[in-house]
């Protein structure tokens, strides 16, 4: 079977979908959107801490 090279960059008609997306519990495809990974990188900014330096021994 070949694949057709131009597949993965032609805007498909009638599927505004160009992107990666999750499954959700019911196995529907959930477009993963630059707000949802906005929003997760936020929430790692607050929770990321600078690593405690180890004392000398």
């Amino acid at each position: 079977m070949r694949v057709n090279e131009n597949f993965l960059t032609m805007p498909q008609a009638g599927n505004p979908f160009h992107g990666a997306a999750m499954l959700d519990a019911d196995g529907r495809e959930i477009p993963i959107t630059e707000e949802m990974i906005m929003q997760a990188c936020d929430e790692l900014m607050k929770q990321w801490q600078f690593p405690q330096r180890k004392s000398a021994a």
